[in-house]
């Protein structure tokens, strides 16, 4: 009996109650997160993806016959899918770095502003992923256009690392100026407010645009990078949710030691260019699971030991 619906109502219950759980007990007040905090929850959600993992490679046989994957090879392709996204998602940290402090975002309201931003970004990918597995399904020529566009994407990301992010000149943040009154001042956590009987909007809700925004531009990239791994809608899909809902734990982990890890962004880039490779090729080479997942560790690993044990001489301007 094929029991995949079940498992796409359990594992999207099971989402609804963390998120509940987060906001709702750990974060009913209002708090600055420390590292502490922040080192805890990274830990939660790396257990909770690893224990995720083990299930699959338990019981995928049972709860998805016919899906062609045994148990290790759909373990295996989680587990490709997860390091991949979360690898990709250090961009959004750096981004997140940037808009908190272009728009002097208080520290007490960050976490309100990531819950948020996460929650959209769950749902963009969500669509972007069904999008894109049923272009493919149905276009297989596509396959080919995602994965020059990662290919590309990658090239990019090294010689335009220096590359500066002006939040000011999001299109979105500027339309939205145009038809809606911004308060200059933040009030409280709060994303409106009311100035001489007047609703306007505050800078919260402006800087949880701008990371909504810019989340849908990453997802462009990231999404195909999955997509060359798997186009099994329930893995694609489950990877991208752990990736994404750690993000805001490991960005207040590390947004102080960000610029330690000198390399991490040529590692990202080589990781896409392989991926885009892998799609480009799908019909002359097809490259294994356990292959793919060899080097994207490999990328992984060496990117970080490099900016830990070769540090350049002179500290590039843009780390990420």
């Amino acid at each position: 009996m094929n029991s995949m619906p079940l498992m796409w109502i359990g594992f999207n219950v099971f989402v609804i109650l963390m998120l509940a759980l987060d906001l709702g007990v750990f974060h009913k007040k209002v708090h600055e997160v420390k590292i502490k905090e922040a080192v805890v929850w990274t830990v939660v959600w790396i257990i909770l993806a690893g224990i995720f993992n083990i299930l699959i490679y338990l019981f995928w046989d049972r709860m998805a016959p016919g899906s062609g994957y045994t148990n290790t090879e759909a373990a295996m392709t989680f587990l490709t899918g997860y390091l991949i996204e979360k690898s990709l998602s250090v961009d959004n940290i750096f981004v997140f770095l940037v808009v908190f402090t272009y728009f002097q975002v208080p520290a007490l309201f960050q976490h309100k502003i990531l819950f948020w931003g996460i929650f959209g970004a769950l749902i963009m990918r969500a669509v972007f992923i069904f999008t894109g597995i049923a272009l493919i399904t149905k276009f297989h020529w596509m396959i080919y256009l995602f994965g020059i566009l990662l290919v590309v994407t990658g090239i990019k990301m090294v010689t335009q690392k220096d590359k500066k992010i002006d939040p000011g000149k999001n299109p979105i943040i500027k339309i939205f100026k145009k038809w809606f009154n911004v308060s200059n001042d933040f009030s409280g956590s709060k994303f409106f407010t009311k100035i001489n009987g007047k609703r306007f909007a505050t800078p919260m809700l402006i800087v949880l645009l701008f990371i909504e925004t810019t989340d849908l531009i990453f997802a462009v990239d990231s999404i195909p990078a999955i997509l060359a791994i798997t186009n099994n809608p329930f893995i694609v899909y489950t990877s991208n949710v752990f990736a994404i809902l750690g993000l805001r734990s490991i960005y207040f982990a590390l947004s102080g030691i960000m610029n330690m890890f000198y390399y991490l962004h040529y590692g990202l880039s080589a990781i896409l260019i392989f991926v885009g490779a892998k799609m480009i090729l799908t019909d002359v080479y097809k490259i294994q699971v356990e292959h793919s997942l060899f080097v994207v560790l490999t990328i992984l690993l060496l990117s970080i030991l490099l900016s830990k044990f070769k540090p350049p001489v002179q500290t590039p301007k843009r780390i990420l």
